[in-house]
């Protein structure tokens, strides 16, 4: 009978053991083992995700567009040395002339542990087509990854989007937006390579983002809900302090919230805009607010199927 309330009793501790793993947030959505699980994704996977549904309501605004172009990237570090992603160009975009002022900032954005191009609550979807469309437009790559969740080959994609913005575009400064895990490969980048001019994340992890000790004065935003069921908003908290106080850092935490912030996108979305456009030194005034960084291209029930379509909610990752 003892025996039998003993183990009676383990398997109780098992099950409370294992449903507190899948109800309390974590520190790191990073993978435990170094092998990449498959092969990387074609970018004909995400063709429904090109654009956002509702694009029309900013052609409308603006009376312009931006450019979207499927692009697969060339990456030097090993086999399935190919990363797809989407490219926004703002319209007319020429590379900048090296002897003529211009912002020469392009924004990457970075997605979760399961990889992806929309990001959370689909918010990159909008961003990018947003930023190539202000009066000085940010031309901006909603990048996949190769190998979800293992940040040293992300790493290297970040870099092969850098090389290829530079190469092709001549843009030479860069903003970093990563989501969840995609705060690691973000701050690894930015801590080892100045042409990273800031770094935003959304409910980033912990876990292999030390770089963000060497970012000051660079600046940073860190967004993150406090009901995230996922990765602790400590985590945002923790990297707020790692940043230190000899640069522009700023935390804001939203009231219950989830992992994607699906109840504050629309807001979410706006401060990374305005973020990203100021720290490529582009203006943006009330009419462009209104025209351009208001506009809402996704409607809110849209959110999580175009998040599951994009590739974002795969393998470990969760809008929760």
């Amino acid at each position: 009978m003892l025996s039998q309330g003993l183990r009676l009793s383990a398997n109780i501790f098992r099950r409370i053991v294992s449903e507190m793993a899948h109800t309390t947030p974590g520190i790191s959505l990073s993978a435990t083992s170094q092998m990449p699980q498959g092969k990387p994704h074609s970018i004909n996977e995400y063709t429904s995700v090109k654009k956002p549904p509702h694009l029309d309501r900013l052609t409308s605004a603006t009376h312009q567009e931006s450019a979207v172009e499927s692009v697969t990237i060339e990456v030097d570090d090993g086999p399935d040395g190919f990363v797809p992603g989407f490219l926004h160009m703002p319209p007319n975009f020429t590379a900048p002339n090296p002897f003529q002022e211009h912002h020469r900032t392009a924004a990457i954005l970075l997605s979760g542990a399961g990889g992806g191009v929309t990001g959370p609550s689909s918010i990159y979807l909008s961003l990018a087509c947003k930023l190539a469309t202000l009066s000085s437009g940010i031309p901006t790559l909603r990048l996949d990854y190769r190998c979800p969740a293992r940040n040293k080959p992300c790493v290297a994609d970040v870099y092969a989007g850098m090389k290829y913005l530079q190469d092709l575009y001549g843009l030479d400064r860069f903003v970093l937006v990563g989501w969840s895990f995609g705060g690691a490969p973000v701050f690894a980048v930015a801590g080892a390579d100045q042409r990273v001019i800031g770094c935003a994340t959304v409910a980033s992890q912990t876990a292999d983002a030390d770089g963000i000790r060497k970012l000051a004065p660079r600046p940073v935003l860190l967004l993150h809900g406090t009901g995230d069921r996922t990765l602790s908003h400590a985590c945002s908290e923790r990297l707020y302090a790692m940043y230190g106080d000899k640069g522009e850092r700023q935390l804001e935490l939203f009231d219950g919230d989830n992992h994607a912030l699906m109840g504050n996108a629309g807001t979410a979305e706006g401060m990374l805009c305005e973020f990203i456009a100021r720290c490529a030194g582009v203006e943006v005034d009330e009419g462009l607010r209104r025209e351009v960084v208001e506009t809402e291209l996704l409607n809110d029930g849209e959110r999580e199927e175009l998040m599951q379509r994009g590739g974002d909610l795969r393998g470990a990752e969760s809008s929760q």
